[in-house]
């Protein structure tokens, strides 16, 4: 019985040893599949994180479509090393696919504020520091993450408005352009001579110290009646002086209409 199981063990020798170098080259292959595939996966990686650099894109932007590449080609090279080896990745093709599905559909609202993060980075409506008004808040933006914004208000509060209700409406930004406007409605009796009242409110626009000289302030008569004429004054200022200016010319205004008996 010895001699016939020593006989065994010496005829299965060849067949565990051509075994054993078809898998094993199988094996090295993989290996050198996934190895190689990796190599590759970070390069290119690396590449797109610095053109992306390049073009002056949000550096978090950056990073995590640097790392969304990576990820996606070493899932591809894990199969290709897995098919080497001779199992069948069908299976696993399809239990990825679904496993993405569920996923997607259990984090559907999150993905989407995550998606209005990424297109709220690249295209840069706003940024930090930008007094916006947006998704029936005004404020000033914080911080701009991933998945919400953070404005704060003047009151004093901090809100947390998720990026999907951001990116879905319409968004005011004040602090986009250098020079904004500050724009006055005033009515005046129909007694007065109008021309000298427009004359009189261009004098004192030109007095706020903020006021810019080109262009130059103005008065446009919006409407008019028996009793009244309505006019819209109207002077540029740089951006970060427009609340200052606004106030002081409100002031102005006031007091010169008062002084001139055209206000009571």
């Amino acid at each position: 019985m010895a001699e016939e199981k020593v006989n065994v063990v010496i005829q299965m020798i060849p067949k565990l040893i051509e075994l054993i170098i078809t898998f094993g080259g199988k094996l090295l292959v993989a290996i050198a599949i996934f190895l190689i595939g990796k190599w590759v996966a970070r390069l290119l990686s690396n590449v797109l994180k610095r053109a992306l650099g390049r073009s002056k894109m949000d550096a978090t932007v950056v990073q995590y479509m640097g790392n969304l590449a990576y990820g996606v080609i070493l899932i591809f090279v894990v199969i290709a090393a897995i098919a080497r080896l001779g199992v069948q990745t069908a299976s696993f093709v399809a239990i990825f696919g679904a496993a993405t599905l569920a996923i997607g559909m259990a984090l559907q609202g999150t993905l989407g504020n995550f998606s209005a993060g990424i297109m709220l980075l690249i295209f840069r409506p706003f940024k930090v520091g930008d007094w916006v008004d947006v998704a029936g808040f005004s404020g000033k933006i914080e911080d701009i993450g991933m998945f919400a914004t953070v404005i704060l208000p003047t009151d004093g509060r901090k809100i947390t408005v998720p990026n999907g209700a951001l990116a879905g409406g319409a968004i005011t930004n004040y602090s986009a352009v250098p020079v904004r406007v500050v724009e006055i409605p005033i009515d005046v009796p129909a007694t007065h001579d109008i021309a000298k009242v427009q004359d009189l409110m261009v004098q004192t626009l030109l007095s706020g110290e903020a006021v810019m000289k080109d262009p130059a302030p103005r008065t446009v008569i919006t409407a008019a009646s028996a009793a009244s004429f309505s006019l819209l004054l109207s002077a540029s200022v740089q951006n970060e002086d427009y609340n200052r200016a606004k106030a002081d010319l409100l002031e102005k205004v006031r007091a010169a209409l008062i002084a001139n008996e055209i206000w009571a």
